[in-house]
């Protein structure tokens, strides 16, 4: 008699990819390491919109943190592939320690301008150009491809799940001691993931020959982009979220203090919620497993996500817009889940840095140009106008692809 096969989602499924020595030492070292990011990522804006009380200065920062990445990740890219990638985030984790120590320094001593902090995220900027990639492409060296989707979903459990964690600390300490320990306390964190990539024992894969042409290994990279239908379109959906409909993170501060009415325990909640809901995503994704319509799940996440911003940029009522923000979470990360993990699996591994490389260019340095735009329209026509504007427009374009582009629905 044959045993019936266990149907549903299961907590081993769930966490299929920590059955891996290294992806547990990198799992817990990142949890601990993004709580201290998002400490930071909380307590900076609300320290410079304390100093200047200016929407448009919070999103010159935020723009400040995509310069680096708009003008090095296509050349991390080749370095990356280079390298050992291990290797290389040992570099850049210290140097992201060393950053956050010095802005608390410079907190501490009661000698901190705005302008220094634009300094001081164009630094962030630079490490992450060749952090993010790395850390993208790292995932199948630790996992393979078997449990790679999970590893993904994973990768975002605990980004988000930090990301509740975080400014709730964030929240309390700002109200309590100020921001300064907050940036201390994200240098500390970073000593957790750098033990966890000194413990490894990963056999590297350097997929680039490092006396060749780099301009020329840029191009294999970019070539193989422009000729794959699928992964252009991909790519447009991630920078068309990330430019228009993303632009209300940058002014959650200005949401929260003169929409709401909240001090800092309101806007680390506001935070959190967004965590909430992308933990519940990112869950939701790693426990898929073999799920052979990603493609549906992408336009779903698509159009849900800037609906959700809109209506969370018109809600004045505190628990409403909790809500709406949980929603924005869950919609945002099965739109970049799905997108990363799709392309991923299409990319062969001789181009993983390259072609990672692009996604986090689009990723990461796009939205803070949707930032600094948001922060411009917010400054003269109101903060829910900043933000519901470029919601708008990325709504029009998620429904255009539903239109347009059935083969994106397609996609297992």
């Amino acid at each position: 008699m044959k045993t019936a096969k266990p149907r549903g989602l299961s907590l081993a499924q769930t966490f299929a990819a920590l059955k891996h020595r290294n992806y547990r030492l990198f799992f817990f070292g990142q949890l601990t390491s993004l709580i201290g990011t998002w400490m930071q990522n909380v307590a900076q804006p609300w320290l410079v919109y304390q100093m200047t009380g200016s929407p448009l200065y919070l999103g010159i920062v935020s723009f400040a943190t995509a310069v680096p990445v708009l003008l090095l990740s296509l050349w991390a890219g080749v370095f990356i592939d280079r390298m050992p990638k291990r290797k290389v985030l040992l570099i850049t984790q210290t140097l992201a320690s060393g950053q956050a120590v010095l802005l608390a320094l410079d907190v501490f001593l009661g000698w901190v301008q705005p302008w220094h902090i634009v300094i001081f995220a164009f630094l962030l900027g630079t490490i992450n150009a060749f952090d993010a990639p790395t850390r993208q492409a790292f995932v199948i060296e630790m996992v393979g491809r078997a449990d790679l989707q999970n590893a993904i979903g994973l990768n975002s459990a605990i980004f988000q799940f930090s990301r509740i964690i975080g400014p709730t600390i964030a929240g309390i300490l700002l109200a309590v001691v100020g921001p300064a320990w907050c940036f201390s306390l994200n240098g500390i964190s970073k000593l957790a993931v750098i033990a966890g990539l000194g413990l490894m024992n990963v056999q590297p894969i350097i997929a680039a020959q490092s006396n060749a042409n780099p301009l020329a290994q840029m191009g294999e990279g970019l070539r193989f982009i422009r000729r794959d239908q699928v992964m252009l379109t991909l790519l447009a959906m991630v920078a068309v979220a990330n430019i228009f409909a993303f632009g209300y993170s940058a002014l959650m501060p200005a949401f929260a203090r003169d929409v709401l009415q909240q001090g800092p325990e309101g806007l680390g909640l506001l935070s959190a919620a967004v965590g909430a809901g992308a933990l519940i995503g990112a869950l939701v994704v790693a426990s898929l497993g073999t799920f052979q319509h990603k493609g549906v799940l992408l336009t779903f996440g698509n159009v849900l996500f800037p609906a959700a911003v809109l209506l969370f940029a018109w809600s004045t009522v505190f628990p409403l817009s909790m809500l709406m923000l949980v929603c924005v979470g869950l919609c945002f990360m099965i739109q970049n889940a799905m997108t990363n993990t799709l392309i991923q699996a299409a990319v062969p591994d001789r181009l993983r840095g390259r072609v990672m490389s692009v996604y986090m260019l689009v990723f990461q340095g796009f939205f803070p140009i949707g930032s600094l735009m948001a922060g411009s329209i917010a400054e003269r026509f109101g903060v829910p106008i900043g933000a519901s504007l470029g919601a708008a427009i990325a709504l029009l374009a998620g429904l255009t692809w539903l239109w347009r582009a059935p083969y994106v629905r397609r996609l297992a």
